[in-house]
Order: structure tokens, then sequence, then C-alpha cells
């Protein structure tokens, strides 16, 4: 997952750019705050020029504009309400006009419809048409009508994200968009165990994360540095484990109530919460905590390094399996979502007869209490249980011994989610330049980022055994929202886009074209994003 092949020196200082204030986004160099946008264009958008590209755009026809007079109309769906008032909330600021979210019937405004009968829609897809009196997104289900709804807004000028009022015209083009994505599974994972990040950080990202779609929030719940969620039967983990953070900050831990609330926003932008509990290794925090989960019963210091592979549960107690049945208990009561990530990478201190001895006893636990097993491609080398996903980082330098045992699995029928370390992980540096993250798997370019195929790139993995993608964000360098925006954008709207749109759709000619438009956008929106010098920002 990691394998941090890095100096000390370097690491030390990142962290001294940090500690220098780089929390503000201004000192981000090649940040977006430059980019001018076209505020009052009189062209609207082309219809389909939008991340992630949509399956099918047939433009033609008016227009449609909207004006003082225009409605939102959901008819009585409680689902297509609450979609309906979450995008005049953010519209209603830029435009200045009231946009009343009616059930009352009518052919002109927004028309939010869910037709349930709509089989061809599927589950997340929906048709956007547009014409002189109206627009209207239907979709078979809530997931549907909003991610049309975000379709919408991406049509819409820049400036419609603005919390100010702006000066139009509103304009979307006219014709028809009918999308559906390509792959179930399309996250973005946030490591809140190395720096912490309060609830209102992971809410912003989630905000961020939905407008391209994503549907996957994983969260990086413990590892050596640090445990984030209050287990009640094991107090200690959170208010000792989680004291603590990479280069001994203050660290800090969710109680139930804010994971809960994390969980319930998350699901009103369509993202599934996946919390990972990182087991047998990177298990520190909970080996501090607690003296007993210690082969020799001494609890070790807290940690507050980034080296990786020395720690361990210890496999052959049977005081670990009650720990690991009660965090999961705990944890799963709290999650509605399918999965529990188990982790299971870099288990160096772990002999492979206890690996797979530990992963063939966890695994049962995890469907006892209603939950899908995932972890990360190492579990692939014990038994992965029924159903269970294996999450894939590998990248260029993995051996082909360790590629074939992923592949071999998918054979036998082990979905996998990609995250290749080279192309996904959003703290890889863009280059030698770049301020922040690291670079143990390379320099990471927009470029890099996007240009792959998922169907095709784990050579003799069936098709059908990729299940999705997940741009991956680790935290040891990264202390601030401006960090991680600067880090995940422009790369994770490019993961995204190749977890929703086809294939054939993909191409870093034109894709870059329509991430260069963006810019304004997130200049808008406040996300402070690098400038990567192959992209045709506005103005360049």
């Amino acid at each position: 997952m990691r394998q941090h092949h890095r100096s000390t020196r370097l690491f030390g200082s990142l962290l001294l750019v940090a500690a220098a204030g780089f929390s503000s986004v201004a000192a981000v160099p090649g940040g977006g705050s430059g980019v001018k946008e076209s505020a009052t264009a009189t062209t609207p958008t082309p219809l389909g020029q939008v991340i992630p590209a949509p399956a099918s755009a047939d433009p033609g026809g008016s227009p449609y504009e909207i004006n003082a007079k225009t409605r939102i109309r959901v008819g009585a769906s409680r689902d297509a309400h609450r979609i309906g008032s979450y995008l005049a909330d953010i519209l209603r600021p830029s435009t200045g006009y009231s946009l009343k979210v009616t059930d009352d019937g009518g052919r002109d405004g927004i028309r939010l419809r869910l037709d349930s009968e709509d089989k061809s829609l599927g589950g997340e897809g929906y048709r956007l048409e547009s014409k002189r009196g109206s627009v209207t997104i239907t979709a078979r289900k809530a997931a549907g009508l909003f991610y049309g709804v975000q379709t919408l807004r991406q049509q819409l000028p820049a400036a419609a994200e603005k919390k100010t009022k702006q000066k139009g015209p509103w304009l979307v083009a006219g014709g028809t968009i009918e999308d559906a994505p390509r792959f179930e599974h399309r996250g973005a994972m946030l490591d809140v165990s190395r720096h912490f990040f309060s609830v209102d950080k992971v809410k912003r990202y989630i905000d961020q994360m939905s407008l391209y779609k994503v549907n996957k929030l994983h969260l990086h719940l413990s590892d050596d540095q640090g445990w984030r969620i209050a287990i009640d039967s094991w107090p200690r983990l959170a208010t000792y484990g989680g004291s603590t953070q990479v280069g001994g900050g203050k660290g800090g831990y969710y109680t139930k109530a804010q994971y809960k609330d994390i969980v319930r926003y998350a699901a009103s932008r369509q993202l599934e919460v996946i919390p990972e509990i990182d087991m047998p290794g990177h298990t520190n925090a909970a080996l501090a905590s607690y003296a007993e989960l210690n082969c020799d019963g001494v609890a070790p210091p807290l940690y507050t390094g980034t080296e990786v592979g020395f720690s361990s549960l210890c496999v052959n107690k049977g005081v670990t399996y009650d720990f690991v049945e009660d965090v999961i208990r705990e944890i799963a009561a709290l999650t509605p979502g399918k999965y529990i990530h188990i982790g299971g990478d870099e288990a160096h201190s772990t002999s492979h007869d206890d690996y797979v001895t530990f992963m063939n006893k966890v695994q049962p636990v995890v469907a006892e209490y209603g939950k899908t097993v995932i972890g990360w491609h190492q579990l692939t080398g014990a038994t992965p249980a029924k159903g269970a996903l294996a999450q894939y980082w590998g990248y260029d330098a993995t051996g082909a011994a360790e590629r074939e045992q992923v592949v071999n699995a998918a054979k036998k029928g082990t979905k996998l989610v990609l995250s290749p370390a080279d192309r996904s992980y959003l703290d890889m540096k863009y280059d030698k330049n770049t301020p922040l993250g690291l670079s143990w798997a390379g320099y990471v370019s927009v470029e890099r980022s996007y240009d792959w195929d998922p169907g095709t790139y784990l050579a003799g993995a069936p098709e059908d055994s990729i299940k999705g993608v997940e741009a991956e964000l680790w935290s040891e360098t990264l202390s601030t929202s401006a960090h991680i925006e600067y880090m995940a954008f422009p790369r994770l709207p490019g993961i995204a886009e190749l977890g929703w749109s086809p294939a054939s759709t993909h191409d870093w000619d034109t894709y870059k074209e329509r991430l260069a438009e963006q810019g304004p956008r997130w200049d808008a929106l406040g996300i402070g994003y690098y400038k990567a010098p192959e992209v045709p920002w506005p103005g360049k």
C-alpha cells in the first residue's frame, strides 16, 4: 500500500514547509487563485463538456435559461425534494433568484423526476434533457438524480458556484445527455490516522469529491500513528491511541456521534462510507493503548514517525480476537454501508503462516456482523472470503509474482478495486518541485494519473473482475484542507472519470481541455489546486 522508501531529511523538510504556514492556499505555488473565469459568458458550455464525460450527449435546440421565475419541480418524492433543495442552496446565492422548490406539476423550470419503472437508467444513471422552457433530469433512483444535478452544475457557468450574487445569464445548452457509470466502485480514500482531520474538513472533501460522481468514501481510521474512532469496549484506543499524530501533534478522534454525522452527510451526497481498521500490521496505536495485545504483554510507546511494517497484533493470543470482534461489532453498528476494510498490507512483522491464520479468523467476524470484507491486495496471499474485495495498490515496480497472485485470485472470483500507487495515489508528488507529498512510487503527473484503463490495467485479470477504482490520499505530509486540495486537484477528477465514463471517451488530449475549464469552477468554490503545466488553463 505505501512502501515509504524515503529519507528522514526529505520528510523533515516537508514538515518544516507545513510548519512555516503552508496551510494557506496562497502559499501553494502554481495554485488556482489567479485563473480568471467567464462569469458573464453568453454562450453556454457545450453539452457534455463536463467531468466525468457522459456516456452520450446529443446537442441541439435552444438553451434553457434559469431566471427569476424558475421553479425547481420535484413532485411528491422526498428524495427529489431533498436533492432539489440541495441544488437550490447552491444556485440561490450566485443567481440571486428564489428558486422555489415545489411539488407542483408543470412543464417549465428545472424538473427533477424519479421514474422507478425506467430500468434503462440503472441504479445510478440519469437522463438530462434541456430545451428552451425547461431542463428535466430523470433517474430511476436518488443516486442518478443527484449525479444528474452534478452534470447540470457543470453545464452552468463557473460563477454559479459563488456565494455572492453574480451577473448571468445562466444558460444550459440544449440537447439530451444519457449517462450511467462504467464501474460500480468509484472511491476516494482519506487517511485521517497519520494526521487527523476534523469532521468539517472531511465534509469539505466530501462536497468536492461528490461533484465528480465519486460514490465511496474510504476512511483510513487506524494506523501506527493514531486511532481515530471511539470504541466503547476499548476506550483507550481513542483517548490514548488517538492522542497524537505524525510529528507529535495533538491528534484527535471521532466520537460515535461525529462518525455517524460524517456517514449521514456522505449519504446526502450519495457516498457510502467504508471504514478501515488496518490489521494485523499498522497497529502501533492499538498496541500502545493496551499492553495485552502485545505478545510480550508490554505496550510500546506511541509512535509519531512515518516508517512502516514494524508492528503486529499478537496472532496467537485469544484476546486479539476479542479485540477484533469488539471493534468490528461496534463499527458495523455505526456503518450502514456494505463494507468494512480490514487492511492487511505491509504486515512485515507477521509471519506468512500467522498472517493466513489471522485473516482466516477475522474475515468470518466481518460476515457475522453483516458486512463484506475489503482488504489490501496482500489478502490474496491468504484465502479471500467469498465476496471479498481485494484492493490492488501495486505499481510498475511491483514484482511479477505478486501481480500473478492477485490475477489468480481474480480468476477464481475475487473482485478487485484498482488503486495503483503510481497512478491514483494523490499524495505522490506531481514532480520534483512539489512541496508536499512523497515520491516512493515515482512522480505522478496529472496526465499519468489519467492515462490508463482500469479494464486492461492488470494483465490477465478478467475485465469483469474489476469492481472499480479508488484515489488514495495518505497524510504523512498533509494536515490541512489546503494540503488536501492541492494534492487532490486536478488529479481526483481524472480518477473519477476513469471509474464513471466509457473507455471510448478516455483521451488525454480532449480530457485536458475539459479539465482546464474546471479551473474557474474551483476558483469559485475556493479550492486551491495545482496549476499543472500540461493543462491549458484559461488565461495561460
